[in-house]
């Protein structure tokens, strides 16, 4: 059979950054090279120009087809690989072996690189034959114009085209979202099809705009039961309610939508994480297992849902549950299903500080799971560490003898407790973005009304609130002052840090004034931070007062309830639920209550109170099943 050859077909705007290694990955693994240019007023077409001639200029209309089909038209070879340039091959891609089928067109895998390691992966047309029938449609989100041809034949191809442009930073910059969204609208009202609706839901999706995201999924729906998106759009719709908090009205669209499609584990993935959101925790332990039972299963599938993304929400779980040791064990499951997921190693690092683990022990651990063997694991641990504030990065730079920037230095050193040394560094180079909580931690350690001023300069508080935060940490007194939002994150930050650092003294002098006051609601955000550390037995001593002063307050009794439950003193418990059970009815209260009679192997009690959360909570699969 005589060897076909293929063209790669590429539209750029503005792409000097990512395009040389687009070229590069794929220079060899094609016979033709054509980019258009829409528009460029960087280096794009320069770096093109060293990979190819056929380099062209095409006026943007607005119209992603429009330039697409011009690329295509400039096409001498039997096929067409068509690849944006924020996209690559990886070096053992073989684009030709897909021609060991003569196919019309074949499905690649894309896999979309997401933040904090997370990644998505579907399938698109991105190679298919060169003929002049095959082109494509739609203004944004353009695909070939295949979809009610029957004849045509497709095939798979076993490589996968990486993509980056979905990552946070990359989307901000590029200034995607403004962009598409005017022509999807415009789109949308030309052709209000099943698939438009879906992009332009999509669109909103990625502007955090749910309230609209819903209306377009919402539209799109009954025009796309048939269609391999169906699923995606369901999880989608799905999990813009749970954003809004519309968790019942998830929660129900995906009970449906899991037996629809039992196979696609996206749906499940949304499922658990509804769940969890919720406080349905015995439903989000289920959704994720059975997770793991499909694997990562489904046309459009975020990689991970059916292996390490689950063992890493159900260590999330678990934690919140104070179960330290399931947690662990799930979050090392995760590292050791996938290195480079830095959302994984970062929970490592706080479960670890969270279990009270030793920090020798915790470097030990690291050196057997996570076994650096390049400078890219390297970064992505020592990254993780920074953004942790771990005692242990100090210890890293230095077993690497790693030059890095001075904010990293006195950042390692302050958390390796080297107070004066950190001092000394912040005194030279001020406090930049993001360290001012950093530098106010130190002047409270240090008790150093100088460092205090250096630091307020970074904080952006009004004179009121800088005057409260003083009286707080250094005079031992706050005076009448309602918290703010960016006080209430500062101080949450301090004390969680202080722990951190094990400096208990301070932690408890602090404790004292900032659980004094009138804010009930701040004062249990404080104690949640104790509890999640284990410090059951001071919270239950600060709680048992506030229970005095608020006997009917939810929030007190609950977590004064969790606590004693944590602490062995089960009678207490079984008093706080009852008391629970009279004043909030909310689904929480009643898994509280079958964990208690759990504990104590009350199987009447268990039976109870399964029986009413079936009754009230038809949502709930683990009761009604």
């Amino acid at each position: 059979m005589m060897r076909k050859t293929i063209s790669l077909c590429m539209i750029v705007k503005n792409e000097e950054k990512v395009l040389d290694r687009c070229l590069t990955s794929v220079k060899n693994k094609v016979d033709e090279i054509i980019v258009v240019d829409t528009g460029s007023t960087d280096s794009t077409v320069e770096i093109a120009k060293r990979y190819t001639s056929k380099v062209f200029s095409f006026k943007w209309i607005d119209d992603f087809a429009a330039a697409r089909n011009y690329s295509l038209e400039q096409a001498t070879s039997d096929y067409i690989l068509v690849l944006d340039a924020d996209e690559y091959l990886d070096s053992e891609a073989d684009v030709h072996s897909a021609f060991e089928t003569s196919e019309d067109y074949y499905l690649v895998k894309i896999r979309n690189q997401l933040s904090y390691g997370w990644a998505h992966t579907h399938t698109a047309i991105r190679l298919f034959a060169n003929r002049t029938d095959l082109r494509y449609k739609n203004k944004l989100h353009e695909h070939l114009s295949i979809a009610n041809d029957t004849e045509i034949s497709f095939g798979k191809t076993n490589f996968t085209i990486l993509h980056t442009g979905y990552t946070n930073e990359i989307v901000q910059e590029k200034d995607k979202l403004a962009r598409n969204l005017d022509i999807m609208l415009r789109e949308v009202e030309e052709n209000p099809d099943g698939y438009n609706l879906f992009n332009t839901g999509n669109v909103y999706y990625s502007l955090n705009d749910y309230n609209k995201a819903i209306q377009y999924y919402q539209r799109s729906y009954p025009l796309s039961k048939e269609r391999s998106y169906s699923p995606e759009l369901l999880a989608k719709m799905a999990t813009s309610l749970g954003y809004l908090g519309r968790y019942e009205d998830g929660l129900r669209i995906l009970i449906d939508a899991v037996q629809l499609f039992p196979s696609t584990v996206d749906l499940r993935f949304a499922q658990g994480k509804i769940y969890l959101e919720a406080g349905y925790l015995k439903d989000a332990e289920l959704s994720f297992k059975k997770c793991l039972d499909i694997g990562d299963q489904g046309i459009a599938v975020t990689e991970g849902a059916g292996g390490y993304g689950s063992h890493y929400y159900l260590a999330e779980l678990y934690l919140q549950q104070g179960e330290l040791a399931r947690s662990y064990e799930k979050i090392v499951e995760v590292i050791s299903a996938n290195k480079t997921f830095s959302a994984g190693i970062n929970k490592y690092f706080e479960i670890t500080i969270k279990g009270n683990i030793p920090f020798e022990d915790v470097f030990q651990n690291i050196e057997l799971i996570y076994n650096i063997t390049n400078v890219e694991e390297l970064k992505l641990l020592l990254d993780s560490m920074y953004s942790q504030r771990h005692p242990l990065l100090n210890r890293y730079l230095l077993k690497y003898n790693l030059l890095v920037e001075d904010n990293v230095k006195a950042v390692a050193l302050q958390y390796d407790k080297k107070y004066e040394d950190a001092k000394e560094i912040w005194c030279v180079i001020g406090v930049g973005n993001g360290h001012a909580t950093d530098v106010l931690l130190l002047s409270v350690i240090l008790n150093d009304m100088g460092l205090f001023e250096l630091a307020t300069s970074g904080l952006n508080l009004s004179n009121r609130e800088l005057k409260f935060l003083r009286g707080l940490l250094f005079d031992k007194s706050t005076g009448r002052f309602d918290l703010t939002t960016q006080l209430e994150f500062i101080l949450l930050e301090v004390v969680t840090r202080l722990i951190t650092l094990q400096e208990f003294e301070l932690f408890e002098r602090i404790l004292v004034v900032l659980v004094s006051g009138k804010d009930m609601m701040f004062t249990c955000k404080v104690i949640k931070v104790m509890t999640s550390f284990g410090f059951y037995e001071i919270a239950i001593d600060l709680l048992a007062k506030c229970y005095e002063q608020h006997p009917n307050n939810i929030d007190v009794i609950g977590l004064l309830g969790d606590a004693c439950l944590k602490a062995g003193y089960q009678q207490d418990v079984e008093i706080l639920y009852s008391r629970l059970l009279e004043l909030n009815l909310e689904y929480s209260t009643y898994e509280r209550n079958y964990n208690l009679y759990s504990e104590l192997e009350d199987i009447q009690g268990m039976r109870t109170i399964k029986n009413e959360i079936k009754r009230r909570f038809p949502l709930s699969e683990w009761a009604s099943n």
